[in-house]
């Protein structure tokens, strides 16, 4: 099985790197294209099928939280997916889009910082 900070050390930077943008840009969803929707609920749910099936851990400690990204992932994918006009709905509410941006983005700069830190050195 994978070892959880080294994919930490992939899914915290991404989920930063997406996830802040969106916050600071949030104009950008004004104009949502129904097929950009889906096509990144498709994305979702692939990367979070791939976290899952690399770590479908349910433990006591940090790494679970990787585990709950990777749930997350398939569960908004599908809601992409399937509720493209709702989806692109709750995407024109900018409170909405920038809580939840901001949201994952401390998901990710926790999952970062977990990775990176020197601490549970020995977590597989």
């Amino acid at each position: 099985m994978i070892n959880s900070k080294n994919l930490a050390k992939l899914v915290g930077p991404s989920i930063i790197a997406i996830t802040l943008p969106e916050a600071l840009n949030v104009h950008i969803f004004d104009a949502q294209i129904a097929s950009v929707v889906y096509l990144n609920g498709g994305l979702l749910f692939v990367a979070g099928l791939s976290i899952i099936l690399a770590h479908n851990r349910w433990v006591r400690d940090w790494s679970v939280v990787i585990t709950l990204v990777g749930w997350f992932g398939i569960i908004f994918g599908l809601l992409r997916l399937f509720f493209t006009e709702l989806a692109m709905q709750g995407g024109r509410n900018n409170t909405t889009v920038i809580v939840s941006a901001l949201i994952i983005t401390a998901i990710g700069i926790y999952l970062t910082y977990k990775a990176y830190s020197r601490e549970d050195e020995n977590t597989v």
